[in-house]
């Protein structure tokens, strides 16, 4: 079956098209009119009381088929559930008659204006006896849905870039990361709620994270997008808004969200303020046209943010597996009930990654061999791509015993899989089915291990069943590596952590050995290694490398400074943190010295590699900004070799604080 994108680049006309795709399933979709559900390559049952699907009494010609197209095509590419598609019967019969008394006389559906269609339809179903809800909706779903087709029409015959549309596609945007487990999340992005005036700004600020962040991430926040600018303009506030932001208007805004939201949790009421506040931030930073004048630090403070609301013994049972639990499970994992999810269990108790991560995993390029030189032998190394973080492949060890399990894994899946059951290669494939040709769901694995759970009674402190969290795997597995000695930087690289912060976050938990390990190496004397002969060379106070390298040394040792990658980080510890969104590199409160070279040396060839593998897999927009990574990096670099200690800041550090 050809995609939408394949059809596109074909020379004839688009309606052309349409009708050549109709003609599949020799010619079914084209030449009837009434669409039987129970034939196989349909649903194959009927669903409900419902069995056709009726075309017959829409008069205009082309506007029914561009409508056939719009629903085979939403079948088989799973844009449109059965159940959906089940309704369309008596959906269908509202509708032509609407078509037929409104637009007899068109060519198109692509030929009709967007909200006078809307008007008139919802019109036309008050008039018919449909009831409106409390928010201005039809209360009947599918009649709330089926004037989607006009954008989707609308959407084909438009060749421009999709980026460029006002709603994009996730399968016609290169690089997008799009979970192979989230079979239900959002298939597009709508920027047609957002107000003229600043929906190019908008969709300019997407086109910078549509493949940073996954793309049901980005649905998500085009959706409390939305309520901003809502919120914002049916209060009275016009164009430009935006530009003259108040703190007085934030408070506002503050007032909104609890009192719309006020039996929401704190996690969920905090979204409508931290991706608001992350999109105001970029706009300024990159000195968009449309940004705010005013500082956004000194419009939305963080205090603004709700925070969770759970006591410690909470938080410390939703991180990580207590030991006598863990055991257990470990234990009596080979008696799982469903046998396909225990090397899925294992991979996730190895590896430490996300569920999602190990159920992407494609049997024909996880799991590679690399010779060790100091070993003088072939190490094993798990290869998959991390969606979340964007990171195209990433390689981390396993040991032989877990790779012979791999392997077997892997026998097993290019042994049953074939171009129709399992055209992905996933090496957890489900290969029968409603879901066939997609991995294996983690929901069910959570099931699983739940019955386990009961079956073996497995019961926490207080003697209740353990509650599992699939989650907790990777806590546990990144308390274990913190307690097992393992360098920071080293742990975020093999958990596909996209920053630091968030691998500290794990590290948390074994504090005392941090403190140990920096407490061994806090006095620190005006020595440095000669790299040429290794031999301790005294540094010239009064110098003014001698002069740099005293205030680095003080502020490092009393101030609130951070170890980051490649430097120290000496940002006092209440200010918000302007690069999340970017490398520390460029960040003023940034300090690197030469000690950081063989960092800088060993990530511009992880970098190069990096940007070889995104050209091979398509990923263009991975390949370019990993470009502009590899130039900062190695301008930096350069800076460090000359300068010997590079602080955008200089002495100016000890004044702020």
């Amino acid at each position: 079956m050809r995609n939408l994108q394949e059809i596109k680049s074909n020379k004839q006309s688009k309606y052309d098209e349409i009708i050549e795709y109709l003609k599949q399933d020799n010619g079914y979709w084209l030449e009837n009119d009434k669409w039987d559900l129970t034939k196989e390559f349909f649903i194959g049952k009927v669903i409900r009381t419902h069995r056709y699907i009726n075309f017959l009494n829409i008069s205009n010609e082309v506007m029914k088929n561009e409508l056939k197209f719009y629903f085979i095509y939403s079948f088989k590419n799973n844009l449109l559930k059965n159940s959906y598609i089940a309704c369309l019967s008596s959906t269908l019969k509202h509708f032509s008659s609407f078509l037929n008394k409104n637009y007899l006389k068109y060519k198109s559906f692509n030929d009709i204006d967007t909200n006078d269609f809307n008007f008139k339809f919802k019109d036309y179903l008050v008039e018919v006896g449909f009831k409106i809800s409390n928010k201005g909706k039809i209360n009947a779903y599918e009649m709330n849905n089926i004037i989607y087709v006009l954008d989707f029409i609308k959407d084909f015959y438009d060749d421009r870039e999709e980026t460029e549309k006002d709603i994009w596609y996730s399968k016609n945007i290169k690089g997008v990361k799009v979970s192979a487990t989230q079979d239900r999340q959002a298939k597009s992005i709508s920027f047609k709620s957002i107000p003229p005036y600043y929906r190019e700004t908008v969709k300019q600020y997407f086109k910078t994270i549509i493949t940073k962040k996954s793309f049901s991430t980005c649905f998500t926040v085009s959706n409390f997008m939305n309520y901003f600018f809502k919120q914002f303009y049916s209060n009275g506030y016009t164009d430009g808004f935006i530009e003259n932001l108040s703190r007085k208007d934030i408070e506002n805004y503050l007032y909104w969200v609890n009192n719309d939201y006020k039996d929401k949790n704190a996690t969920y009421k905090s979204k409508f303020i931290s991706y608001i506040r992350t999109f105001l931030e970029y706009i300024q930073m990159a000195q968009y046209d449309k940004a705010p004048k005013k500082e956004v630090s000194f419009l939305i403070f963080q205090d603004d943010i709700p925070k969770r609301e759970l006591n410690k013994d909470e938080v410390k049972k939703a991180k990580f597996i207590p030991e006598p639990i863990l055991k257990q499970l470990d234990n009596n994992i080979m008696d799982l009930d469903r046998p396909q999810f225990i090397p899925i269990y294992i991979l996730l108790r190895e590896t430490g990654w996300r569920g999602t991560d190990i159920l992407n995993l494609r049997y024909n390029n996880c799991l590679e061999q690399i010779w060790n030189n100091k070993e003088e032998r072939y190490n094993y190394y798990l290869c998959g791509e991390i969606t979340k973080t964007g990171i195209a492949q990433l390689k981390i060890p396993i040991r032989d015993k877990v790779a012979e399990m791999v392997q077997k894994s892997i026998d097993k899946a290019k042994e049953l899989s074939t171009e129709e059951n399992n055209p992905k290669k996933y090496l957890f494939n489900t290969y029968e089915g409603k879901l066939k040709g997609k991995p294996l769901a983690k929901q069910n694995l959570l099931y699983t291990m739940k019955r386990l759970i009961v079956q073996k009674d497995i019961r926490d402190a207080n003697g209740e069943l353990y509650h599992f969290r699939l989650h907790s795997l990777r806590h546990t597995r990144a308390k274990e590596y913190v307690e097992q000695g393992m360098g920071i930087s080293v742990i975020q690289q093999i958990l596909g952590h996209q920053s630091l912060q968030m691998t500290v976050h794990y590290a948390t938990v074994s504090e005392n050995v941090l403190y140990e390990k920096w407490k061994n190496t806090e006095d620190l004397e005006l020595f440095k290694v000669d790299t040429t002969n290794n031999e301790l060379i005294e540094v010239d106070t009064s110098s003014t490398e001698g002069e740099n390298l005293i205030r680095y040394e003080y502020v490092k040792k009393n101030l609130d400074a951070v170890r980051v990658p490649f430097g120290v980080c000496f940002k006092a510890s209440k200010l918000p943190c302007k690069q999340q969104m970017n490398h520390c590199l460029t960040c003023a409160s940034f300090c690197t010295t030469i000690e950081n070279i063989p960092e800088y040396e060993e990530e511009i060839e992880k970098v190069k590699q990096q940007i070889e593998i995104s050209n091979k897999c398509g990923r263009e927009l991975w390949a370019e900004k990993n470009k502009q990574y590899l130039n900062i990096l190695e301008q930096t670099l350069e800076k460090v070799k000359e300068h010997k200690l590079v602080h955008k800041n200089g002495k100016s550090r000890e004044d702020i604080i």
